[in-house]
């Protein structure tokens, strides 16, 4: 993965995992930091469920940020696998960005992570936006209980955009000195068919309710550029565990999938910088969120 591109003196590169529980809002800061939608961000936890790579590329530096699953008590084989996938990424990473939000810190599920870290780590306060100045001062008073486990502490608001500045300077400052590894004009490695679906399944999430959005699969089928007509053909189906779900997806007279697929090809078509046309299906495939080929042929936890 590493393509070693040119070396120069002083230049500081390597990867920082963003690491935490669902919701706490990794995904908004990774998109944040690129200045580009990569991620796909949703109000509902569990939105991420593989390692996105994204890179910054500064002067003197190059952050190759890896967003992860939240880590959390996983009950079925996906879970099971989200929770492996964000671990795996702090193996590989440099620097290790643990967040937490301001209003429940450092709970059960945080504390088992700060416990499992290999390495120390910057604690993220996200959210500040939302207290006052004082609590943030408390949390980071409470944050020294925890000795040895933080290289420091950076209060952020990953939604306004707050602090980014800082936390950055804190990571090039936790970097090696190292090879530039990607082009300067590169954000991400994920290619556009992967992009794709992320964005038809972010559509599904904030668009549906209950346990639809976490038992829900989008496989994008077809990705074909039509150079002639300055349009990209895209086809993806939709996997549902039940025929019940498959209807709500569907929708009353197909409402909802279209507004999911209205949804999906503006995002794209901003972001892909063409014309998209969109086709999707939606199909069941019985507990396969507790069956390890198909989370595996559904391209999680490869």
């Amino acid at each position: 993965m590493k393509q070693e591109i040119k070396t120069q003196e002083d230049f500081r590169s390597g990867f920082i995992s963003i690491i935490g529980r669902p919701n706490v809002g990794k995904s908004t800061l990774f998109n944040v930091i690129l200045g580009e939608k990569i991620a796909a961000v949703s109000e509902k936890p569990s939105m991420t469920r593989n390692r996105i790579l994204g890179i910054k590329t500064l002067p003197g530096a190059q952050l190759i940020f890896l967003d992860t699953p939240g880590i959390h008590k996983a009950k079925s084989e996906l879970g099971k696998t989200m929770v492996r996938t964000a671990i795996n990424a702090t193996q590989e990473a440099d620097v290790i960005l643990m967040m937490i939000e301001d209003n429940e810190p450092f709970g059960r599920g945080d504390c088992f992570i700060i416990d499992s870290l290999s390495k120390p780590a910057i604690l993220v306060i996200n959210k500040i936006d939302t207290v006052r100045k004082s609590e943030i001062l408390e949390i980071i008073a409470e944050s020294q209980r925890f000795e040895g486990k933080f290289l420091e502490v950076v209060p952020i608001s990953a939604l306004r955009a707050d602090g980014i500045d800082d936390l950055i300077n804190t990571v090039i400052k936790s970097l090696p000195r190292g090879p530039k590894y990607f082009p300067d004009d590169m954000i991400t490695d994920q290619p556009e068919r992967f992009l794709a679906g992320e964005l038809i399944r972010e559509k599904i999430f904030n668009l549906t309710r209950d346990e639809i959005p976490y038992k829900t699969a989008v496989v994008v089928e077809e990705f074909h550029e039509v150079s002639e007509k300055d349009l990209v053909r895209i086809s993806a189906v939709i996997y549902v565990e039940r025929d019940t779900h498959k209807g709500i997806v569907i929708g009353e007279k197909g409402k909802m999938l279209k507004q999911v697929g209205s949804l999906a090809r503006a995002d794209m078509e901003r972001i892909f910088g063409t014309k998209v046309y969109l086709e999707l299906w939606v199909k069941v495939k019985e507990r396969w969120t507790e069956r390890a080929n198909l989370i595996r042929e559904f391209g999680y936890g490869g």
